[in-house]
């Protein structure tokens, strides 16, 4: 670990990883729906930052939310959204302009 580490983002890659590794868990994209049609990780859900307050798709609060956008900013926001609404384990993964993986259009 160098000295220069906590400059860096999340690394969604491991992210990614962790997600698939946890059952029950939810990956939420939380970029607009046009960037989401562009490319988006499999298995995600689009729960644009605009309408996070919103969210439906997790009821349970204790569900594991892997959480990205385009390169980080926004979910990061998201997941202190997602924090105050009450959900326990959200967790910022990053930006999918570092994701080595296969997308979906």
């Amino acid at each position: 670990m160098g000295i220069f580490d906590f400059l860096m983002g999340p690394d969604i890659n491991q992210g990614v990883q962790e997600y698939h590794a946890v059952p029950g868990a939810v990956l939420l994209d939380v970029r607009t729906p046009e960037e989401y049609r562009q490319g988006h990780i499999p298995g995600s859900k689009n729960v644009p930052l605009y309408v996070m307050d919103q969210v439906k798709e997790v009821a349970d609060l204790d569900t594991p939310l892997f959480v990205y956008c385009h390169s980080g900013a926004r979910s990061r926001e998201a997941v202190s959204m997602l924090e105050r609404m009450g959900y326990s384990k959200a967790k910022n993964i990053g930006g999918i302009t570092a994701y080595k993986g296969e997308v979906e259009r």
